[in-house]
């Protein structure tokens, strides 16, 4: 049996940084996955730039920008390791980076980049300390015993007084995701908030979405919400058009937020009084058909799809009633839609809900009721939004961890 410091379960973007940070600190880390490739979600995150974080992060508000049952316990960690320190870390590696849109950074080059220096940081540098990686290595079994916590895997049996569960969650299956995070928290006694797919399109039944099938690929902003009053949750981003229903920046973010058998309202033309546009056009006595007044604010395509089929809206704009403008710049303005569901994890870029945030410290990633026992990452009940901000919550939970990891010997 091998003995380690730690031994953290998961070599994605939360397990890796975690293992450096406690290696930089002098431990000794076993890191453990069961993948082929190493931390394949960041290689293809990006377009395979890596959105690695988001400089709009607010760690004093980090309920702006994350969700979960108790969206305040994110702050902590969030408010120890922020942007600017990964920023920092990433100029010190000498990674080329640039900001793309809404505080969006990316790597110049590629991904790998960013893999290749948290690789480099496990390295431990002079601090003694070191990361042994068995990839691909399954793992078999966990037990918890006096001598801490025993792993059983294909290569063998690893003992540890820490165990780090960074494994992720269930999005994107086909580059390994599994449940086996969410198994173990059952088996030691912690909750589980209901899991769902996130950052995820959504889909209509197929009849009702037929007359839109065929814009698919028909991109345009908009601002899409869900709920109502205070409950309200809206996004001004690119909404895209596809087969079977709608994706882009605006549906991945509303996805998290949106409850089944609950209805999206889409701004079709946001910023726009449509009306007072329309019926301005039908003072100058316009001949043109309505669907050509509206190329000025939306693709052609999509304007002919709201007057085909109705004679009133066929007719030129001078000879279409006020109240029938009206109407239109009322449905236009809040498209009213029922999804019928979602692509799944399979399309997910995250995973919603996870290890209940009641059962761990804030401060640093620890089971309450277990000692010795961290979550970090994807598989804890905190969820961000698009553009790099999921990244951040892993640096910032696996620095948490790594900062809180004992070594055996020292206990430092």
């Amino acid at each position: 049996m091998q003995r380690f410091d730690a031994i953290v379960i998961g070599a994605g973007a939360a397990g890796l940084f975690c293992a450096g940070v406690a290696a930089q600190r002098g431990l000794s880390v076993l890191l453990i996955d069961h993948a082929e490739k190493l931390a394949e979600k960041i290689r293809i995150s990006g377009g395979g730039r890596c959105n690695f974080t988001n400089r709009e992060l607010d760690p004093s508000t980090p309920q702006r920008h994350f969700i979960g049952q108790n969206p305040h316990f994110c702050r902590s960690a969030l408010a120890r390791y922020t942007p600017a320190d990964f920023i920092d870390l990433v100029r010190r590696h000498g990674i080329a980076h640039h900001e793309k849109h809404k505080g969006q950074l990316f790597c110049d080059r590629s991904a790998e980049d960013i893999i290749a220096m948290l690789v480099a940081e496990c390295s431990g540098g002079a601090s003694g300390g070191s990361v042994v990686r068995w990839q691909p290595c399954a793992v078999k079994a966990v037990r918890h015993g006096d001598a801490g916590y025993e792993v059983d895997t294909d290569n063998g049996l690893a003992q540890a007084p820490q165990l780090v569960v960074a494994t992720g969650a269930l999005s994107i299956p086909k580059i390994g995701a599994t449940d086996f995070g969410f198994r173990l928290a059952r088996q030691f006694g912690l909750r589980l908030v209901e899991p769902r797919p996130g950052l995820v399109p959504l889909t209509f039944d197929g009849t009702a979405w037929a007359p839109f099938a065929g814009l698919a690929g028909l991109a345009l902003p908009v601002e899409v919400s869900t709920g109502s009053g205070k409950a309200k949750t809206a996004f001004l981003e690119d909404l895209l058009f596809t087969h079977r229903g709608l994706s882009g920046p605006a549906i991945l973010q509303i996805s998290s937020y949106w409850k089944e058998g609950t209805p999206l309202a889409v701004d079709l033309a946001p910023g726009v009084k449509l009306a007072d546009a329309l019926l301005h056009a039908k003072q100058t006595a316009s001949r043109k058909k309505i669907a050509n007044e509206l190329t000025a604010w939306m693709p052609s395509r999509l304007a002919d799809a709201w007057s085909a089929g109705d004679a009133v809206l066929e007719r030129p704009l001078a000879d279409i009633p006020d109240k029938s403008l009206n109407a239109l710049a009322q449905r236009i303005g809040r498209w009213e839609l029922n999804p019928n569901g979602s692509e799944g994890y399979r399309k997910a870029e995250v995973t919603v809900g996870g290890v209940d945030t009641r059962d761990l410290s804030s401060q640093t990633m620890e089971a309450r009721q277990q000692a010795g026992l961290f979550f970090i990452g994807e598989v804890v009940d905190v969820t961000g939004w698009l553009g790099g901000y999921n990244f951040q919550w892993a640096w910032a939970s696996g620095f948490a961890c790594g900062q809180a990891l004992q070594s055996a010997d020292t206990g430092l």
